[in-house]
Parts: C-alpha cells; structure tokens; sequence
C-alpha cells in the first residue's frame, strides 16, 4: 500500500496579525497534537507527518494537506490545533481506505467541510 503523506504547516498562526514573535506556532502545536493522534490510531505507520516550513496560505490560519500517490491532494486551511484535530483523524481515516482518494464534500467531516480550500488531481490521472 502507498504510504499515505500529512503535510503541516509549522509557521501557521490562526491569523497573521495575532502571530506571536517567538514561537511555538499554532503551526507547531497542531503538528505535536498530530502526531499524537496518528500514533494512536495508525499504529500501523499507514500515515506519515511531514513538518514544512509553509505552504503559502498564510492568511488562511492554520494549513494542512493530504497526498498520496495516484490519489488527489487535499488542502485545508483555517484549521485550529483545538477543534480540528480529531476531524482530521476522522478525514484521514476516509482517504486511507478509499480506493481513489475521491472523498465527497457532504462526506467530509463537518468541520472540515468549510475548511476544504482545494483538491488537487493525482499526477497519475491520464
């Protein structure tokens, strides 16, 4: 099975006036909280975190993306360590085990459905 690749933003703030000098981020929060999360319920190591340093969205709060091979990516944005990490547990667990990737919007948790920003095709699509 193609590993399965969750992308966290470390810079992330919930807004960029409020970030603070010094961190830790939210970015960096979300990320421990994460991690946390996924060695619970993947103890399979059927998800990898990777930390980046930002990926560009920064007046969109915190930001994560979903990818794998052959399956769409999935970018979220204006997320809370707090509120979306179980969420997202819940939204990796439906791309794990879809065959395609293609989750539906009225699938994804409720959460989430407001923080859906893209989905980006798999690079296999032909």
């Amino acid at each position: 099975m193609a590993k399965h690749t969750l992308f966290v933003c470390k810079s992330c703030h919930r807004s960029s006036q409020e970030r603070p000098e010094n961190p830790p981020f939210d970015g960096d929060i979300f990320l421990d909280k994460l991690n946390a999360l996924c060695n619970e319920q993947f103890p399979n190591d059927d998800i990898e975190i990777r930390s980046v340093g930002c990926l560009w969205a920064c007046s969109h709060g915190c930001v994560v993306s979903v990818a794998s091979v052959d399956k769409p990516t999935y970018l979220f944005v204006n997320l809370t360590p707090e509120e979306s990490s179980l969420p997202l547990m819940e939204f990796l667990q439906l791309y794990l085990h879809s065959k395609k990737g293609n989750i539906p919007w009225k699938k994804l948790p409720e959460h989430l459905q407001s923080g859906i920003f893209a989905q980006i095709p798999p690079l296999g699509l032909s």
